[in-house]
């Protein structure tokens, strides 16, 4: 009887002790909390879809166009959930508009612009949990142009000019508002997983012909080491 009771006992114990244990794993599992590295780089490719702004010009028709950004992206923190964000991406932009020329009749411009970007911004992150963080961003975008090419088209859609680097008819900086957010997922404890939107303002001038701005929503998409 004695020896009865005892192995009850024990049995009970060690059935409170594995429950225990999982327990502990679960949370841990879940938890997934590891410290924050003070630098993180990263590489990341964005498509975007980007317009024209013409304000006040009078433009038959706008068509946004998809492109796309490449690069260095560079996270700084200075403590926990707050960061400097920075990098160094290469930014193809492409456009379409329909301006006036001789009365009714219109021509059809479709630009490609390139640029070299170094985002700055600050980056706000949320506590990691379940193997991920949620981060807003706010910042400017300072950009410097590469290539500008234009083609011209009549309204029957015929080429009638074609332009390499447009001889000045792109301005040679592009300084830009962004503001956007997303997610980053926890691959490894060195690797991280970035996605998320960002929408790009443009508040300088980048086409001398009718005063253009220009403007792009993003899907970004890295890796951060």
């Amino acid at each position: 009887m004695k020896s009865n009771i005892s192995f009850k006992k024990v049995a009970s114990m060690v059935a409170m002790s594995l429950l225990f244990l999982l327990k502990a794993n679960g949370q841990d599992y879940y938890d997934s909390k590891y410290d924050n590295k003070r630098i993180s780089l990263g590489i990341t490719l964005s498509p975007n879809m980007n317009w024209l702004r013409y304000g006040d010009f009078d433009v038959k028709s706008n068509t946004a166009k998809i492109g796309y950004n490449y690069g260095l992206v560079a996270d700084f923190a200075f403590s926990e959930n707050y960061y400097f964000s920075s990098g160094l991406l290469i930014e193809n932009l492409r456009a379409q508009s329909e301006t006036y020329q001789n009365g009714n009749d219109f021509v059809i411009n479709n630009y490609k612009l390139q640029y070299a970007q170094i985002p700055l911004g600050v980056k706000l992150k949320s506590t990691q949990r379940y193997y991920r963080s949620y981060y807003g961003q706010f910042g400017f975008t300072l950009g410097v142009k590469l290539s500008a090419k234009q083609e011209i088209l009549n309204s029957n859609r015929v080429v009638v000019q074609e332009s390499d680097n447009m001889k000045g008819g792109a301005d040679i900086f592009r300084l830009g508002l962004q503001i956007g957010g997303g997610v980053e997922w926890l691959l490894d404890h060195n690797l991280r997983f970035m996605t998320g939107l960002s929408f790009n303002n443009g508040f300088t001038r980048v086409v001398k012909h009718g005063g253009a701005n220009n403007s792009y929503f993003a899907l970004n998409l890295g890796i951060l080491f």
